[in-house]
């Protein structure tokens, strides 16, 4: 740690640290691990000639693991990718830094700490994208990935979808929710797609209700300082944090949300300086997604 990782703060022997990571980026780390899991299985549908680079896609839903699973797919060169919404603003996304593949990880896949700006410049696949906010077009589509999770496509929807491959994420992480559990109705709608190939995402490892991106990363910020908490030295921490959602569908100004997560995300009282990031990307790795099949 160098000296511009920190300030003092209300006297010379009291430190403020301020965390590397920003919120954008525990987002992106979090899609990361959902975005990588569905590439993989589109990856393996494609080396079997099920599915192809010039099959049509229609993600529905873009908050947030939609918008990553059309970017992760469009960088990959899946050629016909559509997203679909029923709010037109959510457009914006795409050319966004959220959602973007992450290219800091070393030759293992290991987490490299991100410095400043993302590495990782403006490519064409941005603009391969397609949005509408037509549901028609959900229905007879080459694959149909459906993140739309608690209030979503409801069944009646589900069952006018015909298509060749089926995914569909799971809203429910850990399943310690009696009430969430017997409202998640994805594996009746898994049910009444008419598809040949139907799988799930599943992401879990914080033991939160809900494997939402905002869920796990209000849950990694929670665990991160109450661990910050217990370190000798630590006088209280405190993280940037607002209700984002209410931006996002009530103010509808993405703009704001944008900037708002380009703070670091964790700063620190402490008469010992150290690295907060250690603490974030500890939780950060407990998170993982796999892809189950129905």
């Amino acid at each position: 740690m160098n000296n511009q990782d920190y300030d003092t703060g209300i006297s010379l022997e009291v430190f403020t640290v301020k965390s590397n990571i920003k919120l954008i980026d525990i987002f992106n780390l979090i899609l990361d691990k959902k975005a990588s899991a569905v590439l993989d299985l589109f990856d393996s549908l494609t080396n079997k000639e099920i599915i192809g680079k010039e099959s049509s896609i229609v993600i529905i839903g873009t908050y947030f693991t939609g918008i990553a699973i059309a970017k992760y797919l469009s960088n990959a060169n899946f050629k016909d990718i559509t997203i679909v919404d029923i709010y037109p603003h959510l457009e914006g996304l795409i050319n966004s830094k959220l959602g973007d593949p992450i290219n800091f990880k070393d030759e293992n896949g290991n987490f490299i700490k991100p410095k400043g700006e993302s590495k990782l410049k403006e490519s064409e696949f941005k603009y391969d994208i397609k949005f509408s906010s037509d549901l028609d077009l959900i229905k007879n589509a080459d694959v149909v990935v459906d993140t739309t999770g608690l209030g979503g496509i409801n069944e009646d929807q589900s069952e006018s979808i015909h298509t060749k491959v089926f995914l569909i994420e799971d809203p429910i992480a850990e399943e310690n929710d009696p009430f969430l559990k017997n409202k998640n109705n994805i594996y009746s709608r898994v049910n009444l797609v008419k598809s040949y190939y139907r799988f799930v995402l599943k992401t879990k490892g914080l033991n939160t209700k809900t494997s939402g991106t905002m869920t796990l990363a209000l849950d990694i910020l929670r665990q991160s300082m109450n661990k910050i908490l217990t370190k000798d030295g630590v006088l209280y921490c405190s993280c940037e944090m607002t209700f984002f959602e209410e931006i996002i569908f009530k103010e509808k100004d993405l703009n704001k949300f944008l900037k708002l997560i380009e703070s670091p995300v964790i700063k620190v009282s402490t008469i010992l300086p150290f690295d907060c990031d250690d603490f974030i990307e500890k939780f950060i790795d407990e998170i993982y997604s796999e892809i189950l099949i129905r």
